[in-house]
């Protein structure tokens, strides 16, 4: 009996669904509802007294801290998963408690400006640094398990981050809509207990594999920079740069997407589209990270990645799709399959990044340069929402178009078809040049040149 249990002891704690896969996704899971901004901001707005402009720089500092924090903590990732991963844990729950505690001192103190810091500060700072460290937490311990199959392993993790909106928004539109007075901040305190639990016990399970032996810093001889510049320092740059284009892209399209769902004229499934592209991410986080799987050279999935966006932006923007979408079928179709495929690319574009920097230069500094990659994400957080709300306030104008409600009567929504339009003018531009980079400065792995020279022979 006794020896039994010792082998169902030993048979949960080296199985690698249990402590990887599981825990990643209770990790990534709940960091990721970072991305339901969208469905409580204008709530927080309002019931602080500040304009929608002014509370969204808390999201966009959110994401800026992620890569920061990703950036600055992946050495102390690199060293001790749990550490990082508590590290997580704390600061994500406690930064939401904090904004749950400034929105209702908000509330009391209408236009106070120590509310709306504070905020920031919470939402912004504090969980930007358990954004960072969660995120990454994860993500090697995930390669190690599933070696053979790197790309699915770490697409599943980080899918979780890419679903956690469409699992959480629903809960959370409930949650604003029961909670009576004060729904708003009531929701924040509630959500910081449920989501440290989960964060909790990923972090309690998280383990890297037994025969797994962590290089100390003598053994492994080399700095992260010295990695890096193992290969010619313009092939790390390219990574970088296009894993930048590609967030500030997707950043673009998304902050504005419920806005031009209603421009084609579906206000009233806003919340399904939402939904559904949600899960076009977190199915681009996990189909291409698994699809690279099978390729010589996982670079091939960003060239996919940016072709597919260059041609789905370009047929919207030729055809006008979102000036002339409303009441045209065809065009309402094309229009919301540009904005899956941007959602699927902008996940894809996650997955892939650590197992592509596994493949250019090893394992050993992984989560280091990973982190110092994600640096590229917090800067797209500061420029990709920004862009696109200076273009849409620069071009156009607003104009009025009706909406029928479900009893029959029509309300009128303002928009500005022309300024949505104008922000794919942009991305366009943007995606050509990170197709570019994917050519010309992001050289073959050794695998896929290993490859090549067996098919010349």
């Amino acid at each position: 009996m006794g020896k039994g249990n010792e082998t169902n002891t030993k048979g949960w704690r080296s199985n690698k669904w249990i402590r990887a896969a599981i825990p990643a996704l209770l990790l990534h899971c709940s960091i990721g509802t970072v991305y339901c901004w969208s469905i409580f901001s204008q709530e927080i707005a309002d019931y602080i007294g500040f304009s929608k402009g002014a509370t969204e720089w808390a999201f966009s500092f959110a994401i800026f801290f992620l890569g920061m924090s990703a950036a600055f903590l992946g050495n102390v990732v690199e060293k001790d998963i749990h550490k990082s991963s508590l590290i997580a844990a704390i600061c994500f729950a406690s930064g939401m408690a904090g904004t749950g505690f400034f929105i209702y001192y908000g509330g009391t103190h209408q236009g106070s400006m120590l509310a709306l810091i504070g905020i920031y500060v919470c939402y912004g700072f504090i969980m930007g640094v358990g954004l960072g460290t969660g995120y990454l937490s994860p993500v090697k311990t995930l390669m190690l398990w599933f070696e053979d199959r790197k790309g699915l392993a770490t697409g599943l993790a980080v899918a979780g981050f890419g679903a956690a909106k469409a699992i959480a928004s629903p809960i959370m539109q409930a949650m604003l809509d029961n909670l009576g007075e004060g729904g708003i901040y009531k929701m924040f305190l509630i959500l910081a207990v449920v989501y440290f639990v989960m964060m909790f016990v990923g972090h309690l399970l998280l383990k890297k594999p037994d025969g797994w032996h962590e290089p100390q810093s003598k053994e492994k001889g080399k700095s992260m920079m010295a990695v890096i510049k193992s290969k010619p320092i313009a092939n790390y740059v390219g990574i970088w740069l296009m894993f930048y284009i590609n967030i500030t892209c997707g950043l673009a399209l998304i902050s504005q997407e419920k806005m031009i769902v209603k421009c084609i004229g579906l206000a009233g499934a806003v919340g399904v589209i939402s939904t559904v592209s949600a899960v076009f991410n977190a199915g681009g986080r996990l189909g291409f990270s698994a699809w690279a799987d099978t390729m010589k050279d996982r670079n091939t999935i960003y060239k996919l990645i940016f072709v597919l966006s260059i041609v789905f932006t370009g047929i919207v923007m030729l055809t006008g799709g979102i000036k002339n979408g409303n009441g045209n079928m065809l065009l309402t179709v094309l229009v919301l399959c540009l904005i899956f495929v941007v959602n699927a690319g902008y996940g894809g574009g996650f997955s892939n990044v650590p197992t592509l920097l596994s493949d250019h230069y090893g394992m050993s500094n992984i989560s280091a340069i990973h982190g110092l990659t994600l640096s590229a994400w917090g800067f797209a957080g500061l420029t990709g929402n920004q862009m696109a709300s200076w273009i849409v306030k620069t071009f156009g104008a607003p104009v009025e178009i009706e909406h029928a409600l479900s009893d029959g009567s029509v309300e009128m929504l303002t928009v500005n078809p022309t300024g949505y339009q104008a922000v794919l003018y942009a991305t366009i531009v943007l995606y050509v040049l990170a197709l570019v980079i994917s050519l010309v400065l992001v050289r073959p792995t050794d695998k896929a040149l290993e490859a090549k020279k067996a098919r010349k022979k």
